[in-house]
C-alpha cells in the first residue's frame, strides 16, 4: 500500500464533531463562565477522549442562549443543520438529549436530516448508539421523558400564573402606560404622571370619537407608549401611538383595576386610574365605530340625546329607535344592553324619546330662572374645571421630569461621543432621537401651560352662567332640529337615566357653556340688527 493511500485512509477516518449547547433562559448568560460554556467544556472533553477514533472538535460554536427546546426556531440550530447538509459535520455532540430538542416531532425531523447525511449523534451524559435499533429505542425513551418533563413544567407554570391572575396579581410582561412595576415585583403601582395622561387619552377619544383623530392628536402632543429600562439597562418602548396600540390601551381592563385571564375579568391588586363610567363610554364608542368607521352617524330624525343618553344601572348607551303605525312614527330610546341581552337584563328598558327630550330641554330652561339649579350647575362646572386643571398640572410636572431626564442623558451622550465621532454611530442616533423628544416635550409643555391659562379664563361665574342660559329659551324654538341637536351636544356632556327610581342626572360641558354663550349672543345681535 502506497503512502498516499494510507494518508487518504487516515483522512477518511477523521470525524468532525460539532458541539451544540442550549439554555432556555437568558439568566446567568452574562457571567464570565455560564451554562453554555460548561456544556461546551464537557463536549470538548468527550471529543478529546475519542481522539484515538479520529474525532476532532470543530472551532465553530453553536450556542442558543435564551431559546426554548420546544421548537426549532433557534438561530444556532438552523446554522448547525445547514452545515450538516453542506457536509461539514460527521457527528453532533450535546450534553444531554433535551439540549437538542424537547419535542418528539422536531427531534424526528432532526434525526431524519442526520440520517440522510450519515451524521451520528452523541449525548455526553447518556451513552447510546443510534446506529442500531436498541440505541434508537433508548434515544426515543429518553426524548419522551424530556418532552413529558417540558410539558409538566409548562403546565405547572401555567397553573401558577392562572392562580396569580385570579388573585389579581401582575405575572409579568411588558409594562403598561400609567403603572410601574413594584420593586419587589408581583404587583403594579400607579405612576401619577402617566395616569393623568391615560385619563386625558380616554377623554380625547370620547371627544373626537375616532381612533385616527385621537392618534393624530396624541402624536401632535408628542405622547408615546410606555417607556422603560430593561434588566440589561436598555431603553425600550416610547414609540408613537398607532390605531392598534391606542385600541389596546382603550380596551385594557388594567385601567379599571382589573386583570383579564382566559376571557374572564378578576379584581386586580392594583388601583384603577380610569372610572367605570369613562371606560364604558369609550367601549361603547369603540363598538359603535366598529360599524360606522368612526364617522358621525347621520341624525335623520333629530334625536337630541343621541350619543349622550346613558342607562345608569348598567352604564350602556341608550339607542335611538322608532316604530311606525300607519302614517305615525313613534320614537323612543332603548337601553343597548337590554336590546342585546333581553329586557330582564336591565331595569331601564325603553323611554319615549319626545318626553325625555322635552324634560332635558325644560331643565336647561329652568337653570336660568331657578337660583338653586343655577347654583348646582355652577358648582358642577367649577368641579369639572378644577379636575381638568389638576390633570394639566400633573401632566406639566410629568413633562418637566421628562425634560430633566432627557437633558441628563444628552449631557452623558455628548461626553461619550466626544470630538470626531461618526455621524452613523448608535450614540449619535440616540442623541438625535433624544433631541426630537425634547422638542416635542417642550412643545407640549407650552400647550399645557397655555391651556392652564385658558382654563382660568374659561371658568364662568354664577351670574354669567345664568345669563347665558337665559338666552337659551327664546332662541331654542327658532333653531332647526339639526341645530338643536348640535346645541345639545355642545352644552350637555352626559344624561344619565335610572329606570329603577325614575331619576335623571345631567352633566354639562364646562367649555361648551362659554362657546354656546358666544354663539347665542352673536345670533341674537344679528337678529336685532
Amino acid at each position: 500500500m502506497t503512502r498516499k493511500t494510507r494518508q487518504e485512509r487516515k483522512a477518511k477516518q477523521r470525524i468532525r464533531c460539532a458541539i451544540y449547547t442550549r439554555k432556555s433562559t437568558e439568566e446567568g448568560l452574562d457571567q464570565e463562565f455560564n451554562s453554555l460554556d460548561a456544556q461546551r467544556e464537557a463536549g470538548e472533553a468527550f471529543v478529546e477522549s475519542q481522539r484515538h477514533e479520529g474525532w476532532v472538535c470543530l472551532p465553530d460554536r453553536y450556542d442558543d442562549g435564551g431559546f426554548s427546546g420546544g421548537n426549532m426556531d433557534r438561530p444556532a440550530l438552523k446554522r448547525l443543520l445547514a452545515d450538516v447538509e453542506a457536509g461539514k459535520i460527521e457527528c453532533i455532540v450535546v450534553y444531554k438529549v433535551d439540549r437538542l430538542s424537547r419535542s418528539l416531532l422536531d427531534f424526528a425531523r432532526i434525526m431524519e436530516t442526520l440520517d440522510k447525511q450519515h451524521v451520528s449523534f452523541v449525548s455526553v451524559t447518556q451513552q447510546f448508539n443510534t446506529t442500531h435499533s436498541m440505541g434508537r429505542l433508548t434515544l426515543n425513551i429518553l426524548l419522551s421523558f424530556a418532552q413529558f418533563e417540558r410539558e409538566i413544567i409548562a403546565e405547572r407554570t401555567s397553573d401558577k400564573m392562572s392562580a396569580a391572575r385570579r388573585k389579581g396579581r401582575w405575572v409579568g410582561g411588558r409594562p403598561v402606560l400609567g403603572y410601574d412595576i413594584a420593586p419587589e415585583g408581583g404587583r403594579l403601582v400607579v405612576n401619577e404622571g402617566e395616569a393623568a395622561r391615560i385619563r386625558a387619552i380616554f377623554e380625547i377619544y370620547i371627544e373626537r370619537q375616532s381612533l385616527i383623530a385621537t392618534v393624530k392628536e396624541l402624536n401632535r402632543r408628542g405622547w408615546t407608549t410606555k417607556r422603560w429600562i430593561t434588566r440589561k439597562g436598555r431603553e425600550s418602548g416610547g414609540r408613537p401611538f398607532t390605531k392598534d396600540t391606542l385600541f389596546r390601551l382603550l380596551t385594557n381592563p388594567i385601567y379599571l383595576g382589573k386583570v383579564r385571564h382566559k376571557g374572564n375579568l378578576y379584581e386586580g391588586a392594583h388601583d384603577a386610574v380610569v372610572n367605570e363610567v369613562i371606560w364604558l363610554r369609550a367601549g361603547e364608542l369603540l363598538r359603535r365605530n366598529g360599524r360606522t368607521g368612526g364617522k358621525t352617524v347621520r341624525n335623520k330624525y333629530g334625536a337630541l340625546l343621541k350619543g349622550i343618553l346613558y342607562c345608569e344601572p348598567c352604564g350602556a348607551a341608550m339607542v335611538h329607535a322608532y316604530t311606525s303605525r300607519g302614517t305615525k312614527r313613534y320614537r323612543y330610546y332603548v337601553c343597548g344592553r337590554a336590546q342585546k341581552q333581553g329586557w330582564d337584563s336591565c331595569p331601564t328598558k325603553s323611554l319615549p324619546a319626545g318626553e325625555i327630550e322635552r324634560f332635558v330641554v325644560d331643565r336647561i330652561r329652568c337653570i336660568g330662572s331657578d337660583p338653586q339649579l343655577a347654583a348646582e350647575a355652577f358648582k358642577q362646572a367649577q368641579e369639572e374645571n378644577r379636575r381638568r386643571l389638576a390633570e394639566l398640572e400633573r401632566e406639566k410636572r410629568g413633562l418637566e421630569a421628562d425634560l430633566k431626564r432627557y437633558a441628563t442623558r444628552v449631557r452623558r451622550l455628548i461626553k461619550e461621543i466626544g470630538p470626531g465621532a461618526s455621524a452613523n454611530s448608535p450614540q449619535t442616533a440616540e442623541l438625535a432621537s433624544l433631541q426630537e423628544r425634547m422638542r416635542l416635550a417642550e412643545q407640549r409643555a407650552t400647550e399645557v401651560r397655555n391651556e392652564i391659562i385658558a382654563k382660568g379664563m374659561e371658568l364662568v361665574d354664577q351670574r354669567e352662567l345664568a345669563a347665558a342660559l337665559s338666552i337659551f329659551d327664546p332662541v331654542w324654538e327658532s333653531l332647526s332640529p339639526r341645530e338643536q341637536a348640535r346645541v345639545m351636544q355642545l352644552l350637555v356632556e352626559r344624561v344619565g337615566y335610572d329606570g329603577r327610581n325614575g331619576t335623571m342626572s345631567i352633566t354639562f360641558r364646562n367649555s361648551g357653556i362659554k362657546t354656546l354663550t358666544q354663539e347665542l349672543e352673536e345670533e341674537r345681535e344679528e337678529e336685532e340688527t
